[in-house]
């Protein structure tokens, strides 16, 4: 199977890089480029692609609304959002609108074709001391200035074991890592997180660590978190 990408990125240079790169991995196919959410938005209609590979500060229209834009309208493309690390407050908005995940721009090439492939699979992207850091700082908070939302109640069908299941994913632990702490099989675990993301409506992984946050289950400081 031949993954269709769209990269999205005001910097050509960035654009060129990764379709170079891709060019050489025979499972990876880029389908299309722009410049500004606008286009993203609209090559994401046209085109349908697997992933879209979305930066954040663009010109007409940034990345996290094409980003809200794009997922709301097309449930099945996913978005990996590229950042810096001196955009931790826009990181935390571009997941609540529905991104799989994010990648840092400097990190090695191959490493990001990588992730884009981890998205493609339905996975998401919490790197640990990256994504666990931005999400613990603000969960629960649309910006940076806003006051911290009120803990929102689980639903009455999610389970004690997947409320501990949801507390350690929202820790940013692997299935590998909560089996081993709950004394399950990893397809145990895989299956407890399989019918969190039901239940709860989430899309991915990023959206149940989002939802430990803002349901209070797990709170920033605390030891372990």
């Amino acid at each position: 199977m031949v993954l269709r990408i769209v990269l999205v990125d005001d910097q050509p240079l960035v654009r060129a890089g990764l379709r170079v790169l891709a060019a050489d991995h025979p499972d990876l196919a880029v389908v299309g480029e722009a410049g500004n959410g606008r286009e993203a938005v609209r090559l994401a209609a046209e085109l349908q692609p697997d992933v879209v590979v979305m930066d954040i500060r663009m010109p007409e229209l940034d990345g996290i609304e094409a980003t809200r834009l794009i997922t709301a309208a097309h449930p099945a493309v996913r978005v990996l959002v590229l950042t810096t690390f001196d955009e931790d407050d826009h990181v935390y908005a571009a997941l609540r609108a529905g991104a799989s995940g994010f990648l840092v721009k400097d990190m090695a090439l191959e490493d990001i074709l990588g992730g884009i492939r981890v998205v493609a699979a339905g996975d998401a992207l919490i790197a640990p001391g990256v994504t666990r850091r931005l999400i613990a700082e603000f969960a629960g908070r649309p910006d940076r200035t806003a006051r911290p939302a009120p803990p929102a109640a689980l639903p009455p069908a999610v389970t004690e074991r997947e409320r501990e299941v949801l507390l350690l994913v929202g820790r940013g632990r692997s299935n590998t890592e909560i089996a081993a702490e709950l004394f399950i099989s990893v397809a145990t675990a895989k299956a407890h997180v399989a019918r969190l993301l039901s239940k709860l409506g989430a899309r991915d992984r990023v959206q149940l660590v989002i939802t430990a946050y803002e349901s209070g289950l797990v709170v920033a400081g605390r030891p372990g978190e």
